[in-house]
């Protein structure tokens, strides 16, 4: 019995879900679990990624809560969860470099 890894699409259309209800994801990324709260997904040479809140870094006390910024092949094991989660500001939001390119973003 052959196993059908998910596609980029597949992944894609998980994580825009998962956007569009402000629902967290669990995920694999580099060999890394990862709880995930999505808020864009972007285009980058070529290739596609998401931008996500990470509940669980450690951050500086000082240090305000940050998007990280993810490859989409990379991730494994994504699903999505019954936890909600609220939005950063949209100043936390902005998009990491000026040629990314927007694809799905959070309201």
């Amino acid at each position: 019995m052959q196993h059908n890894s998910p596609t980029i699409a597949d992944l894609g259309q998980t994580l825009a879900q998962a956007i569009r209800n402000k629902q967290m994801v669990q995920a694999v990324y580099n060999a890394v679990p990862m709880d995930l709260a999505p808020h864009q997904i972007f285009v980058r040479n070529d290739a596609l990624y998401v931008s996500a809140f990470n509940p669980q870094k450690k951050r500086r006390e000082d240090e305000s809560p940050a998007l990280g910024h993810f490859k989409i092949a990379g991730l494994t094991n994504l699903h999505l969860t019954q936890d909600q989660f609220a939005p950063l500001p949209e100043e936390g939001r902005r998009l990491p470099r000026e040629s990314d390119q927007l694809i799905f973003a959070i309201d």
